[in-house]
Formats: C-alpha cells, structure tokens, sequence
C-alpha cells in the first residue's frame, strides 16, 4: 500500500522523497507526473489503486492556487488527510497555507533528510488524529490547557513553558500552541526566535473571538512543529485585555488544539487567575532560593483559599543545585507539596535562551534536557493516565 501520494512533474523531488521514505518510513510513495491538480477528492482518489493513503504531497511545479484550492476542500471534505505543499516558506504564503488547511510546507531543495522529518511529522498527526476521533467526542471534547505559574520573576518561568511547547510539539505535531499571557513584558517570542505579526491583541478581537478560523490566522508557526500567539508588541496594548476575554480565547484553543500551554505574567494578576480557572493542568516553577520558595508558598495557599487549583498539579524546581544550601525536603517541607520535576542549572539553557533555541531542539543530551522531557512526559495526555500524572514522587537534586 501507497502511505505518501505525491503529484509533480519533477523527478528530483520525487527521487529524494523516495530517498527519504526508503531511509526509514513503512509505506511506499504513488507518483502522478503531471502538473495537473486534481478537482476534488473524487478526482484524487479515483486514480488511486489503494485505500486512502495517510499523507499527500503537493509537489513543485504544480499551480500555486489550484493546490491552495485543492488543499481547501480536503480540509473539508477528508479532514484525516495530511496535506504537504511543496514551495518556497515565505511568511505570507505559510498563512495562505495554514488557512487551507495545509499541514506543513516544504522547500523545494530540501534533502532527503529534511523530508523524512517533514514526513515523519505528518504521519505523526494523521495517527494522533485518528486515535483522537476514535477516542469518540465525549472523551475529546477539549484540549488539555497547561498553565506555567510562579508567584516570583525571574526563576525561567519562560524556559519551562516553551521546552514544554516543543516537547509536547514531538508528540503530537501542529497540535499545540503556547500563549504568551505575561502581556506587558512577556518573553515567548525572544525565547523562540519569532517575529510574530500579530499577537494576543489581535487574538482577542472581536472577528477571532467569534471565528475560530481568524484565530488561527493570528497564530505565528515555529519551525519545531507547533504554534505560538505572543504576547502584545506594547505594554499599553496590556490595558485593554480583559480576564473575560483571556478566557474565550483559552476555551477557543482547547476546542482546537491538543495541548495549550499558557505563560503566565509572575504573580497572581487577575488575568492569570482568569486563565487558571480555564487549566487543566498546572505547572509551578520555583528556584532553590528562600524567596521563590516562600513565594511559591503563598501562591499555593492563596489559591487553595480561591478553590480555582486545578486537579493535575506539577512542581519544578528550576536551576537546581545541590550546593545551594536548601534540600529538597527543605523545599517540600516549606511549600506543603512534593516537588515532582528537577532542571538542574545548566549554562547551556543560557546559551539556548540567549539564541532563541530551546534546549529541547538540539541540545537533548544536556543534563538539563533529561529534566524537561519528564515535564513534558508528565504532562503528556497521550503516554499517560490521570491518575498517573497526579502522582507524585520524591525527586533527587
């Protein structure tokens, strides 16, 4: 059986992604040399000899609008079907795309390398989405929101959240987003290395709170496999967001996305309290310092008085260090709940920030890295239960 459709008259392309399927993918690829794009999904599948095929590329050389158009109708006619465009990722186009329903586009130049990942991705999301719809509705009404919270600044509160983003990005592909709620000073689009232009203001307008489809349009794509709506270019823009509407745009993403991870502002302002109340899951993050802790503290204390501390609860002890004078008994001890996840200090989680690159994108061996990916399997509502991302256990610094 056919697992990948291409349709192009180029033959490189078509040899590479050959190359790219044989270095380590199962199915096979089902060429159409000709730069003739099908009318419809009847079209399509008639001159298929198989069963549907999981992935269809839209190769080089095709008309640009015709796969833009065709693209469109599968997205609503044959949702399940991963749809590849071939073409140069310029911004405007990637947009253009993403409104059609396209789940990742390709350079024409890529290697087959390259195209493996891109492959690998896609075949990743056509299984997450079938065992989704076989989950059935009631089981898969929304997505799991994971707020990243700390009463203090200053203890990587940002790192947490966007490791998170890429992890979880490995697990399920396109089907995550990160939102940046630090609305004054927040920092995802510098720890991302993003451009975005459009953000949380726009993401809150009247049109994208009506139209999940103009949502979208607001959201910036990462290279790693997911999405991201950064916070507002202005501190000002900070003034006319309202709890209300923070918590429309949380309920819109989870009715659309797997995973949505929230970067909280330090502190507990009512537009975080307002995004709490939407989580599923929350993620506390605190240093090995005195201040954190007491902080840390506080912030548990405050919301148990509120009633609005959700049930999946995950402590992170950020910048570990043994030699810092407090133990991990110390900390759970002060703060009257385990601690489940260590990220011990690392100068390469600096050096990452400082590039734009999360440790999880290229530096997995890092000490630190080992850290994150339990965070990210913690969380994770695919590898595990509930019950087991409720509990806890004693961590080691």
């Amino acid at each position: 059986m056919s697992r990948f459709v291409l349709i192009t008259p180029n033959a490189d392309f078509d040899g590479r992604l050959r190359q790219a399927v044989a270095g380590g993918l199962q199915g096979g690829v089902q060429t159409f040399f000709t730069n003739v794009v099908p009318a419809g999904p009847y079209d399509l599948f008639g001159q298929l000899n198989q069963e549907q095929p999981e992935v269809l590329i839209l190769g080089p050389e095709l008309p640009l609008e015709d796969s833009l158009r065709l693209a469109t109708i599968l997205d609503a006619q044959v949702p399940h079907l991963m749809v590849l465009l071939v073409s140069e990722p310029d911004p405007a186009l990637i947009l253009q795309a993403m409104r059609a329903g396209v789940r990742d586009v390709l350079s024409p130049s890529a290697d087959p390398q390259q195209l493996r990942v891109l492959l690998e991705r896609a075949c990743q999301s056509f299984a997450n989405r079938n065992r989704m719809e076989q989950q059935g509705p009631a089981e898969n009404q929304k997505g799991a929101v994971i707020g990243v919270f700390s009463p203090k600044g200053g203890v990587g509160k940002t790192t947490i959240a966007t490791n998170l983003a890429v992890g979880l990005g490995q697990l399920a592909p396109m089907s995550v987003v990160i939102v940046d709620l630090d609305l004054q000073f927040g920092d995802v689009a510098s720890g991302l290395y993003l451009n975005p232009e459009h953000t949380v203001t726009h993401a809150v307008s009247p049109a994208a709170s009506q139209d999940t489809l103009v949502l979208k349009t607001f959201l910036t794509v990462h290279p790693a496999g997911f999405y991201a709506l950064c916070a507002p270019a202005s501190p000002v823009e900070a003034d006319y967001i309202t709890p209300d509407q923070i918590t429309r745009l949380l309920e819109q993403l989870a009715d659309e996305f797997q995973y949505v991870i929230v970067d909280a502002a330090p502190g507990l302002p009512e537009i975080g309290l307002a995004a709490m109340e939407v989580c599923t899951d929350i993620v506390w993050v605190s240093g090995m310092d005195i201040p954190s802790v007491r902080g840390l503290r506080s912030g548990i204390e405050a919301l148990k008085q509120l009633d609005i501390l959700p049930e999946g609860r995950h402590v992170v002890l950020n910048m570990a260090d043994p030699k810092c004078g407090l133990t991990v008994q110390d900390i759970e001890s002060t703060i009257g709940v385990p601690v489940d996840v260590s990220v011990p200090r690392s100068r390469t989680v600096a050096l990452s920030t400082n590039r734009g690159t999360p440790v999880l994108v290229d530096a997995r061996k890092d000490p630190a890295a080992k850290g994150l990916s339990q965070l990210v399997e913690r969380v994770s509502t695919t590898n595990r239960t509930n019950e087991q991302r409720s509990s806890h256990r004693r961590v080691v610094v």
